[in-house]
């Protein structure tokens, strides 16, 4: 257990970029080379993702949510169609479908992954239904082989899983397109960014398209979504350093695994794919009380989801998502978190549990 006389010293927060000097000079030649739109570096970075991905087309935008706002669109997904997304989610889902005129349509979750529940998704299924976006929530694969069986095209949201795996596949090659964001606290980052890969040439051009919004023969509606030089000499430093992101955030959770496997606790799973995006706790109570005693001890910890859709929009019906988001924890787990500090941490969550459970 912790000594008291330590609480004052430790300031550990929940999430925190990983970057150092190879990010630094690569910032450093975009600026001198007095070129810092989207240029040569932002062509290098498509090539370098959709090689990664093992994908024909990645095409850089200037977060995940542009991204998703042009797939959409790309689909031709418009007013009067529906799109199925979880309600245990980022607001930016919502904004998306929202943007495109579309209806957003809330599904469950499974109580054990956090994913989409495939039974509840199958049962909003109608003619009017577009798409569904299929997150791989906190860096596990959802059911992809279950929500392909419904037979309605999927977009993969893969902001919280670059690198991770589905069956011997990567996450995002599986689905009509995948997207990701490259926020400052993403899995990889570039300040702000994302990305839309996919094999379908029509979906990749029209994408394309729609964000080449100037000098253009004709005129139609099209977005200024794209990322800079900049973004992209970050994201190439990012890309070459994410199997030793994963390694370390998989090495974290194998020590929170051993510490916490004995308290009355839902761990999440120990799937092969999974990299850990984030390390999330089921507790047998309001994660309120947690959150507040480990930010006394200087750990800063968060519900995952600040709040469920359905709860924005004020409806009912979404038990395990209720549960979850009352009754989840989510603790620091990211490549720069010293020993020192996964000790601090597993120490200040298990008086928590000694306290609690």
């Amino acid at each position: 257990m912790r000594k008291q006389d330590n609480l004052e010293k430790l300031n550990i927060p929940h999430s925190r970029p990983t970057v150092g000097p190879a990010e630094a000079k690569a910032v450093s030649d975009v600026i001198g080379s007095g070129y810092m739109a989207e240029g040569d570096m932002v062509k290098q970075f498509e090539a370098a993702f959709a090689k990664f991905l093992g994908l024909e087309y990645a095409t850089s935008t200037n977060s995940g949510t542009s991204g998703l706002h042009l797939t959409m669109l790309a689909m031709g997904i418009g007013k009067g169609d529906e799109v199925i997304i979880p309600s245990y989610v980022c607001s930016a889902l919502l904004n998306a479908v929202n943007y495109t005129g579309a209806n957003p349509i809330l599904a469950d979750i499974d109580p054990d992954t956090y994913n989409l529940d495939v039974v509840d998704v199958q049962r909003h299924i109608n003619n009017r239904t577009k798409a569904i976006i299929v997150p791989h929530l906190f860096g596990l694969a959802a059911d992809l082989d279950a929500i392909l069986r419904l037979d309605v095209p999927i977009i993969e949201d893969c902001a919280q899983s670059v690198g991770g795996v589905y069956q011997e596949r990567p996450v995002g090659t599986i689905g009509m397109a995948s997207i990701y964001s490259f926020y400052a606290t993403k899995v990889i980052s570039t300040g702000e960014g994302g990305m839309v890969a996919t094999s379908s040439r029509a979906l990749a051009e029209e994408i394309r398209d729609l964000k080449k919004y100037d000098k253009r023969a004709a005129y139609k509606v099209r977005f200024n979504y794209k990322m800079n030089d900049i973004q992209a000499a970050l994201g190439i430093v990012q890309l070459k350093a994410l199997e030793s992101f994963i390694l370390r955030r998989r090495d974290i959770a194998e020590r929170y695994h051993k510490a916490f496997n004995s308290f009355s606790l839902m761990l999440p799973p120990s799937d092969a794919g999974h990299i850990y995006f984030r390390y999330v706790l089921g507790l047998p109570m309001d994660a309120g009380p947690w959150i507040r005693e480990l930010a006394r001890m200087g750990i800063t910890c968060a519900r995952p989801i600040h709040h469920p859709l359905h709860q924005y929009l004020k409806l009912g019906g979404y038990q395990a998502t209720d549960k979850a988001w009352k009754q989840s924890l989510s603790i620091p787990i990211y490549p720069t978190l010293t020993d020192d500090e996964i000790n601090n941490v597993i120490e200040s969550v298990t008086f928590c549990c000694e306290k609690f459970c």
